[in-house]
């Protein structure tokens, strides 16, 4: 009796990413909890933050320039009168300031200002490369080195509530943005400095945070159920042909 071949597994699965793990960790979970050894994603989350990883498995990892490439959305929370040295709540405190009384019509003002095209220089805290080291091996060492501005495009920058010191808010931007940046630069316009305390991508290109499943649940899954769960490659990128 011949042993059938295992049937591949393929297609795009939806998490919604737990916080303090890397997104790394989420692949090294799925691919020892499935055993399917060809699992990828398309844009990572910092530990921090939460909401949606964009998984893919088999076939459906050459689809991940197409994926990474779209826009994201937010909602977060910025801590006004704090700066860290990685910009967000991960890093070592590095200046307190006091923070003036910011009305919320002076700050919603100054979010505005962030709209549109422009050029983000990546923290030293980040994954960017620079003569093959990574930033963030750099910077724990102590080390600052000039990074070369990207452009980004920030088409929503709202926000939800201000109650001082903390502003939450939805961002709505291009690949590649920082949002931490983003929160330590509104603090310098500010006057008071800030870091990002929060995070959650709620979206990615046309997949929402609605469905997402958590990783835990996720994981309580038998292989079939799994892949009940799985949007085809046609449907997740129907202009990209294979």
């Amino acid at each position: 009796m011949s042993m059938r071949p295992p049937k591949l597994v393929e297609g795009v699965l939806l998490v919604d990413k737990p916080t303090g793990m890397t997104s790394h960790d989420v692949v090294y979970r799925l691919r020892r909890k499935f055993q399917i050894q060809r699992i990828g994603h398309a844009g990572t989350l910092d530990p921090m933050a939460t909401g949606v990883l964009v998984m893919l498995i088999g076939k459906a990892t050459k689809i991940s320039q197409y994926l990474i490439s779209v826009d994201k959305v937010y909602e977060g929370e910025i801590t006004l009168g704090v700066n860290t040295n990685s910009q967000d709540a991960e890093g070592e405190v590095m200046e307190t300031r006091p923070v003036p009384p910011l009305t919320r019509e002076q700050v919603t003002a100054m979010m505005q200002t962030f709209l549109g095209d422009q050029y983000q220089r990546p923290p030293m805290f980040s994954a960017v490369k620079i003569g093959g080291v990574p930033l963030y091996k750099l910077a724990r060492k102590g080390e600052e080195i000039e990074r070369e501005p990207r452009f980004v495009r920030i088409a929503a920058f709202e926000m939800l509530s201000f109650e001082s010191p903390k502003i939450t808010f939805r961002l709505a931007c291009t690949k590649g943005t920082y949002v931490r940046t983003v929160a330590y630069d509104l603090g310098e316009k500010l006057g008071c400095g800030g870091h990002l305390s929060s995070l959650r991508r709620t979206g990615s290109g046309k997949f929402t945070i609605e469905q997402c499943l958590p990783l835990a649940e996720i994981e309580t899954m038998a292989l079939p159920e799994l892949e009940k769960r799985l949007i085809p490659v046609i449907d997740a990128a129907p202009s990209v042909a294979l």
